[in-house]
């Protein structure tokens, strides 16, 4: 089969007409998917077929028979987890990463998106109040920005130690003991197994989840050694950000490594009135955060920072002889990522950036804040329900009373589909827990959020 131009401009005239009917319905349609995966399979299975289907019309059977089962995730009613939207810009622009189709490893080989994804680069660092010699690596999410950060820090602490990772790989080396707060995200633990650092130190935390400094000091006076101490920005069911300055001053005492998860509570700093949560952060030695979360990019787009760039693109480099560098480049993107083959996922982060400036970043960030708070609000004031937590960035946790109550709420909420909060379960109580992470949620969806629990919680009571 041929694919010509014709077909070209019929399979995306096609995908632009779904495209644009889905998002015009999100403001409408239930939020949960109507089918379960298990009634799709046969749609979508059953042998390969013989002869191929013309484009245009794989694409309509893809959109109409996807589209019961997709969730609204880019709706402003949907607060499961910490999923954003997609803003316009950003959504264009990945339309266009598809169609040039750029493998956005080598500068020399793709000029275009890499000097992009160095302009967006720059914008992050100055936004976000990082230093501005720092390495910006574009992966696919915050559990491999992350697993970046940290990959550099490994390999740093193991040379600073005098042991040749390359060389020598892990056997026999130094341990490099690893500490992070007890309620940090599980894909800290999840990064530090992939580098074969094994089982972390846990430190206490807060009631808010909150590292505290002191204990964090006496965990690392009890041995000697390389150390890896893991803060956050941005806990999953308070929202709160570990104290940076005392917990980064106690980790460089002991001459530790310091990494910001800050998936996405880092977007804080952008933002005047909530840059007092992330007070200095800047000091740390790494941060991994997730453009989707909170800038409201297309999936995938994790964004890996690091101070030391010469750790980063150790840890994450290679040389080979097809492999022709920009000899008056800052390097190649690939030496700050763990992929050597990747879309220019950095592209639609200039692209969001350069929609929104400055100031409309600052907006973006600030009126979800504002809509968690206003949620708190208004739910606060129904009989039966309590906010466990301080509500000072994004985030909002529920409990009902008992925990059958809470786990029947949610139950409700997700059921009636006006909605989607997921359930939980944080300091030995089921909760629901909600998280504004899109740029189209405003008064609109905060008011359907509380009377989607009021009527959630009066219908539980009424059984």
């Amino acid at each position: 089969m041929s694919h010509g131009d014709d077909e070209y401009a019929r399979a995306l005239a096609a995908a632009a007409r779904h495209s644009t009917a889905w998002l015009r319905s999100l403001r409408e349609r239930p939020v949960g998917p109507a089918l379960p995966a298990h009634d799709l399979t046969a749609a979508f299975g059953g042998p390969l077929p013989q002869e191929g289907t013309p484009a245009e019309e794989v694409v309509d059977f893809l959109a109409r028979t996807a589209e019961p089962g997709l969730m609204a995730m880019p709706s402003g009613r949907f607060f499961g987890w910490v999923i954003g939207g997609t803003i316009p810009a950003a959504l264009a622009s990945d339309w266009l990463v598809s169609a040039w189709d750029q493998n956005a490893g080598l500068r020399y080989a793709t000029p275009a998106t890499a000097a992009i994804e160095e302009g967006a680069g720059k914008w992050l660092l100055e936004l976000l109040g990082l230093p501005a010699g720092s390495d910006v690596g574009f992966v696919t999410g915050a559990t491999m920005a992350n697993f970046t950060g940290m990959a550099a820090a490994r390999w740093r602490l193991l040379a600073e130690a005098g042991w040749d990772l390359d060389r020598d790989g892990l056997f026999g080396a130094p341990r490099i003991r690893s500490f992070v707060g007890r309620e940090r995200h599980d894909t800290v633990d999840l990064g530090l197994r992939y580098l074969g650092l094994g089982k972390p130190a846990v430190v206490e935390a807060d009631e808010q989840g909150r590292l505290i400094p002191e204990a964090l000091d006496a965990v690392l006076a009890e041995g000697s050694g390389p150390a890896l101490v893991c803060l956050q920005a941005g806990n999953l069911h308070s929202g709160a950000f570990d104290p940076f300055p005392e917990a980064i001053a106690v980790a460089k005492k002991h001459g530790a490594w310091v990494h910001i998860d800050g998936a996405f509570g880092l977007w804080a700093a952008a933002v005047p009135e909530l840059r007092h949560l992330t007070s200095g952060h800047g000091d740390a030695d790494s941060w991994g955060t997730d453009a989707h979360k909170t800038l409201n990019v297309p999936y995938d787009c994790g964004i890996a920072i690091v101070s030391d760039p010469s750790a980063l693109r150790s840890a994450m480099g290679l040389h080979a002889s097809y492999l022709v560098h920009d000899a008056e480049g800052p390097g190649d993107p690939f030496e700050k990522v763990p992929e050597l083959s990747r879309r220019a996922r950095g592209v639609p982060v200039w692209a969001a950036l350069k929609s929104l400036g400055r100031d409309g970043v600052e907006a973006q960030v600030r009126g979800m804040a504002t809509a968690a708070s206003d949620i708190a609000a208004g739910l606060a004031r129904i009989d039966g329900v309590e906010v466990l937590n301080d509500v000072n960035y994004t985030q909002v946790s529920l409990a009902f009373g008992d925990d059958a109550t809470t786990r029947a709420v949610t139950e409700r909420i997700i059921g009636e589909g006006r909605v989607w909060m997921s359930g939980s379960r944080w300091q030995g109580r089921d909760i629901l827990r909600v998280s504004v992470s899109n740029w189209q949620t405003g008064g609109e969806e905060v008011r359907t959020a509380v009377d989607a629990v009021n009527s959630a919680l009066s219908a539980v009571r009424g059984k």
